[in-house]
């Protein structure tokens, strides 16, 4: 993988893409991540915001972050059941 030419979120597929100047490709499936790191649906709310508003961001956190810390510190859950 060279340069990066282009990270869009695809609708249809459901994954966000990486295109680099080389020819290679990498699909992120936003489902299955959000399935395997997102407890709550404050997580996923942030994950969905990440993928529509900040695909870049977010294909960075999923494939050089831990994605599990970075929802831990960003959302709050706070169950009505007192």
């Amino acid at each position: 993988m060279t340069h990066l030419i282009s990270c869009e979120f695809n609708m249809d597929t459901a994954c966000v893409e990486l295109k680099f100047t080389d020819g290679s490709m990498i699909a992120i499936d936003t489902i299955a991540v959000e399935n395997e790191v997102a407890d709550n649906m404050y997580q996923r709310s942030e994950l969905d915001y990440l993928i529509y508003n900040d695909p870049i961001a977010y294909a960075d956190l999923i494939l050089n972050g831990d994605p599990a810390i970075y929802l831990k510190t960003v959302t709050e859950y706070k169950s009505l059941d007192k």
